[in-house]
């Protein structure tokens, strides 16, 4: 087999960093045939992504998303991935939940589309939920703030 294939170590590094950065499991790349897929270890490729906890302590953002004093707040549902959120199921649906609404661990507070794959942020705790810092349709980075529980 003469037919070389050499790699790309800084395109394998910058895929492995977009890997991270967006909380996918796995991602490939083609350019003129030639192909490169970069997974996490004991990741397969699923067909649906499971539902995702957000982790309860992260950096905040005021619903500007704009950081400062809410930075700390212990509260804050922070997003964990890329991707575009939507506050209900479908648009002319209710949004799952409103502030000042009381939310139980493990409620669905909203949808993350990523790679057109619908992923559920759960409330990582109980408590009333003091704000939602991002609007439907809106894009989100990997780390910012989405909610706040108190």
């Amino acid at each position: 087999m003469s037919d070389s294939f050499d790699i790309d170590p800084d395109l394998v590094r910058k895929l492995a960093d977009l890997l991270n950065e967006t909380g996918l499991g796995e991602i490939e790349y083609e350019d003129n045939g030639k192909r490169v897929r970069v997974a996490l270890p004991g990741v397969g490729a699923p067909a649906v992504a499971a539902p995702v906890v957000a982790p309860a302590a992260a950096p905040v953002a005021t619903p500007s998303t704009a950081g400062g004093d809410a930075a700390a707040h212990p509260g804050a549902v922070t997003s964990p991935m890329v991707g575009t959120v939507y506050l209900a199921q479908a648009p002319e649906d209710p949004p799952f939940v409103k502030a000042g609404d009381s939310v139980r661990e493990g409620q669905t507070l909203l949808l993350i589309e990523a790679m057109k794959t619908f992923n559920e942020v759960k409330a990582p705790r109980t408590g009333t939920l003091q704000s939602i810092a991002v609007a439907s349709g809106q894009p989100v980075e990997f780390g910012e703030v989405l909610a706040i529980i108190e």
